[in-house]
């Protein structure tokens, strides 16, 4: 049967042909070269920083040959804003140190606040021969470094523990081989005094650095020295120190605790129990306690 055809179906819309966008394509310019400047690409690269930076060593450091021009110069070229002027000035300070130190000393207490502003300073290069100096200031004054100007020597002690304790390896380095020879040149009675601070300090690597040079100072004293100083004071020091969050402060803080343990105990024949009722009069319990298990260790 044939199909009818339906009349109400709507009509068959004839599809519209696509329209498609108009590309321009633009015509090309001649690509325009702007001369250079006579000799600008023959220019010499950007040196680095630490380039012109020589880090001479303590032993292949010469005497001076114009000794007096270079005291007559030495603080002001300390002082200069150009930074490598600053790094010649701070090698003559070292040879000042090494090999003319009498002539050196009466200068301190200008040298030392402006040693301390380049240690801060930024830039590495100048920072690591600021410490290089300063170890070999500690080598030829020792003690008098601390007396010449107390507040400047605690800069000093705080920049040091503040370098030592930094990310930047070389710079980090350094810092700590001028703690050394602070700790190696210095009376331990004195040092401990200035360093005594830092093993409360807010940050976690300061206080290590401080317990480990406290450590190293506190062995080089005898009965007598710790007695001056404190059992007492040590004995705290040590105990607060033994749960700190850095290894390094709790190995301090062990050879600390066991060193005063030696000391306080070593004309008793009864140690234990001594060291007991030392740590349990100047301790909190939970404190006396781990001091306790550090001696019985």
């Amino acid at each position: 049967m044939a199909l009818r055809p339906i009349d109400n179906a709507l009509p068959i819309t004839p599809e519209r042909p696509k329209k498609y966008a108009k590309m321009m394509i633009p015509a090309q310019k001649e690509k325009q070269e702007i001369p250079a400047a006579k000799g600008e690409n023959n220019l010499p690269k950007a040196l680095p920083e630490d380039a012109s930076i020589d880090y001479v060593q303590s032993a292949d450091l010469e005497p001076l040959q114009d000794l007096e021009t270079t005291l007559e110069d030495i603080v002001g070229g300390l002082e200069s804003k150009d930074w490598l002027k600053v790094c010649e000035s701070l090698n003559d300070v070292r040879r000042l140190a090494i090999h003319h130190s009498d002539r050196l000393e009466p200068h301190l207490e200008n040298v030392v606040p402006v040693l301390v502003r380049s240690i801060k300073n930024p830039r590495s290069a100048l920072c690591k021969t600021s410490l290089m100096a300063a170890s070999d200031i500690f080598r030829a004054f020792g003690n008098n470094l601390i007396h010449t100007d107390s507040e400047s020597f605690n800069q000093l002690l705080l920049q040091l523990l503040l370098k030592a304790s930094q990310d930047k390896k070389f710079v980090c380095e350094e810092a700590n081989r001028t703690l050394s020879s602070m700790v190696e040149s210095t009376s331990p009675l004195p040092l401990l005094n200035q360093l005594s601070p830092y093993v409360s300090h807010s940050n976690l690597r300061v206080r290590a650095k401080a317990a480990m040079s406290i450590s190293k100072c506190v062995s080089k004293l005898d009965r007598k020295g710790m007695e001056e100083f404190g059992f007492v004071e040590l004995i705290k020091t040590s105990a607060n120190l033994l749960n700190d969050k850095l290894p390094e402060a709790r190995e301090a803080a062990r050879s600390i605790g066991l060193e005063a343990y030696g000391a306080i105990t070593e004309t008793e024949e009864e140690k234990e129990k001594l060291w007991q009722n030392f740590c349990q009069n100047n301790l909190p319990a939970v404190l006396a306690q781990a001091m306790l298990k550090l001696a019985a260790a």
